[in-house]
This record gives structure tokens, sequence and C-alpha cells, in this order.
């Protein structure tokens, strides 16, 4: 490198994206060094379990020219290249075409390396799956990084990627990263578009962008990647200037609704960041919103499992796969079978429910820039508490949704929320806290962040990969 000592911890992928144009590193200098430490890292994090073959060239133009990126096994489909929702299901299945995402993800500089561990089928907050095995937690080696985006959030926090990309159904992104001490956003519904094969994911729900170690970071790569797909079934509202401007742009003075509530590490968490907030001139008070959250709760699992029934019999059909409830986990093929047995009417009335709560959230919002909660109920588990082995399908249920019952409604409401990293208990592990806004609000969440970040940098905080390594 030209007259500078490069420094790939102490970068971002903007950073790295810069001095590939600017030609003070090679285009491929930042992949090399990403595949050299998945190869160190990898054997006892079990983040990635794909990887695809190397580029012939690097892009040396685009926002994020150089940038090395991994993607979850599921939501993204590129072209020629695997992707198995980490299950048995999908053995062999191969993309025919990039996605709309991906395609643009491409144009945007970035080189694909693989794709990183996700729960079988998606459907946890814990990344233990049977088809490509357990990732680990680089804070702790016996703790969950999270799910589904386990993997993703992984390979961020233990320096492998400055950021990867993910998705968030239920809070799939803000629960990993919560876990392994790095930030997540979750957008509004289909900010980012999921087509062109797929319409929407469960019923809305589904949103798809990233975890990152930096906050422009995840507000660049929403930059290049928001805008709708011809034939979107939902809008969100339209976006004015860039999301990477409303980083360095602090916010005006916000009210904040607060809501404490989990474990002692996450109370104090939530505590915490409100007092860092009423010092940087915000307001803060206790004010839960008011919707029905057993309704968005059983609506959820409905939703969800009609959702799952619905794509594992297309595949089955497709594959020509007789019984294809014996390659899943058993949770999951009884999950499978619920939302065979559930009725249209039935269907219909959980979506009314999802409508509803976009109705009580919006009221929320009428009253509040910012809701603040913490992100999960409790810190990062010990590996197997959150696992689906030997439960039946609602009682793997009430442990799951018990261990984050505020990230969802976000889902459910389409409203964007995201999880950041201000906290860490006294054993050293990362408990985030979460904040949401009203649907559309992601530059206000992006501002808020951004001075949240230089009020309490986290960059520098990371965990002791040499033990990883031993």
């Amino acid at each position: 490198m030209k007259g500078q000592t490069m420094d790939y911890d102490g970068l971002d992928a903007l950073a790295m994206a810069d001095l590939v144009r600017r030609g003070e590193v090679a285009p491929d200098h930042f992949v090399k060094e990403a595949k050299a430490r998945i190869a160190a890292l990898n054997p006892s994090l079990n983040a990635v379990v794909h990887h695809f073959p190397g580029e012939a060239s690097y892009a040396t133009e685009g926002v994020f020219a150089g940038v090395p990126l991994l993607l979850k096994d599921t939501g993204v489909p590129l072209k020629d290249m695997p992707i198995t929702s980490g299950t048995r299901l999908h053995k062999d299945v191969v993309s025919p075409a990039d996605s709309t995402l991906g395609s643009r993800l491409r144009t945007a500089g970035f080189a694909f390396l693989g794709r990183t561990n996700t729960p079988e089928l998606a459907l946890s907050f814990t990344t233990e799956g049977t088809f490509h095995g357990t990732a680990r937690n680089p804070w702790d080696l016996t703790r969950t990084p999270g799910g589904s985006s386990g993997g993703a959030a992984a390979s961020v926090a233990a320096g492998i990627m400055p950021m990867t990309q993910c998705s968030d159904g239920a809070g799939s992104i803000r629960v990993p990263a919560a876990h392994c001490g790095v930030f997540g956003l979750k957008p509004s519904r289909l900010r980012n578009p999921s087509g062109p094969a797929v319409a929407e994911g469960i019923g809305g729900m589904g949103t798809l962008h990233a975890i990152s170690r930096s906050v422009r970071d995840s507000a660049a790569m929403l930059d290049v990647t928001h805008g709708a797909d011809i034939g979107d079934p939902w809008g969100s509202p339209p976006v004015k200037g860039s999301f990477l401007d409303a980083v360095s742009r602090p916010p005006r003075s916000l009210k904040i609704g607060m809501e404490i509530t989990g474990d002692a590490d996450c109370r104090a968490a939530v505590e915490a960041a409100a007092a860092l907030c009423e010092k940087l001139g915000h307001k803060v008070e206790l004010a839960e919103p008011k919707y029905n959250r057993e309704a968005v709760k059983r609506a959820w699992l409905t939703v969800s499992a009609v959702n799952v029934a619905r794509g594992t019999r297309a595949l089955a059909k497709a594959k020509n796969i007789a019984d294809p409830l014996a390659l899943l986990e058993p949770v999951n093929a009884e999950w499978v079978k619920m939302g065979d047995a559930v009725s249209g009417t039935d269907y219909l009335g959980a979506i009314d429910a999802l409508h509803q709560s976009s109705r009580a959230m919006g009221r929320y919002f009428s009253d509040y820039d910012i809701y603040l909660s913490p992100t999960t109920a409790e810190v990062a588990p010990k590996l197997g508490h959150l696992s689906g082995e030997g439960l039946s399908v609602e009682e793997f249920f009430e442990r799951f949704w018990s261990h984050a019952p505020l990230t969802a409604v976000f889902n459910a409401s389409g409203c964007p929320a995201m999880s950041v990293p201000l906290h860490w208990s006294e054993a050293g592990i990362p408990v985030g806290v979460h904040f949401g806004a009203a649907f559309g609000a992601e530059a206000l969440l992006f501002s808020l962040a951004g001075q949240l970040e230089a009020a309490s940098p986290w960059a520098k905080r990371r965990p002791n990969m040499s033990e990883v390594t031993a």
C-alpha cells in the first residue's frame, strides 16, 4: 500500500472501497484477507457454509468496490451459486439468475465470497441446524450468535467481514446483532425488494438488509439497494436524500417512548441507553405501544407456518420428492403440518391482525419519534437453550418468542427498527439495545445511530480471536 499502513480491523467497508478506487491497494487486496480469516476462524465459528469460486476480476469502481461480502444462506439468489436455506431439503439448489437485490449488490462493486450459516428454513433465534451444524458466538463459543442470521453476525463480530447481507422476519437481523455486539437495521417493509421470483417474504414480514460494524456501512448499502422492483405489491414512502448523509446529521431533540423488560442485563442496557439519549438532548419517558401482543404472536405463527408449508410443498413438487418432511428437522416438519391445516379464513384473520398492528404502531409514532426497548429479553444463551430438538412446535415457538418478544411487531407492522451495540454485561457478553421508528423513517434511525455511535463508540470493542484459534 502506497505510503499508508493498512489495518483490516480498523477499516469499515466504505473505507476499504475508497482505498481500492484510489489504487492504494490491489482490487483483490481485501478479498484475500477475508479469505484468510475465513480459513483461520471458520473451523471454530462455523459461520460460513458455502464458499463461492473466485471472481475472474474485481471491481475498481462502485460504492463498495473490491469489498468482500458474504450473503445469508437464504433470501438473495445469485446466478449459478448455491442457496440451501440451512436444510437438506434444498441440497444442491443452485440459483438460475441473480435476484434484484443480488444484481444491485453486484453493481455496487462487492466481491461475493460465499454464504453464512442459518438455521433450517431460517426459523429460529439460534443457528443450530442439523444440515450445516452449529454456529458459535465469537464472544463465547459456548453461546449462540443468535438467529436466523447467526453466521452473518458472527462473521462481522469476529472481524472476518466488515459487513454481511442478512434478512429479518421476526428479528433475525437484530437478535444476532444484539448477541454479537454489532449493528443491525431492519428497513421498512419492502424498502429493499425481494423479487423478481418472490413478491414478498412471509406475508410482507420478511425484510432484506445487513449486519455491519459501522452505522455508515449499513446506510450506504441501503442507498444502493433500496427502491421498488417492477410489480412489487407494497411500497415504502419515498426517500428524501441519502441514508448515508443522515448518519452524519444529528437528529433534532427526539421524544422517545421506552419499555424496560427482560433480564437484569437487558434492563440495565436500556436504562443506560436512555441516560445516554437524555445526555444527547432527547426526552425519554416510559411508554409502551398499545397493540394486541397475543394476536400478533399467534398471527406470526400462523402466517409463517402457511408460508413454510407452501414453500416446502412447492419445492418437493419441483424436485419430485415424495416425502419432503422426512428431510426436515422434526420440529420444522411439524410446523409444515400446522401450516397445511390452516384454513383460508384463519390465514386471512392472521393477516388482518398484522395490519391491525400497523395501525397501532402508527398511532404510537404519532406521539413518539422513537421506541426504545431491549432487543432481546436475555443475553445470548448457551447453545441448546433455543434449539428445537426434542420440542413440539408449540413448545419451541414459546421459547423462541419469549427470547425476543418485542422485535416481531416491527415485521408485522412494517416499521423499521435497529439493534445498537451500546452495552456489555459484567461477563463481557454483548447486549443490544432496540430502537424503532415510524414506517419509512429509516433516515431518522440512521441519524440517531450515528449520534449514538459517536457518543459511545463500539467498533474497537472486539472478542479475543486468539482464544478462538488457540
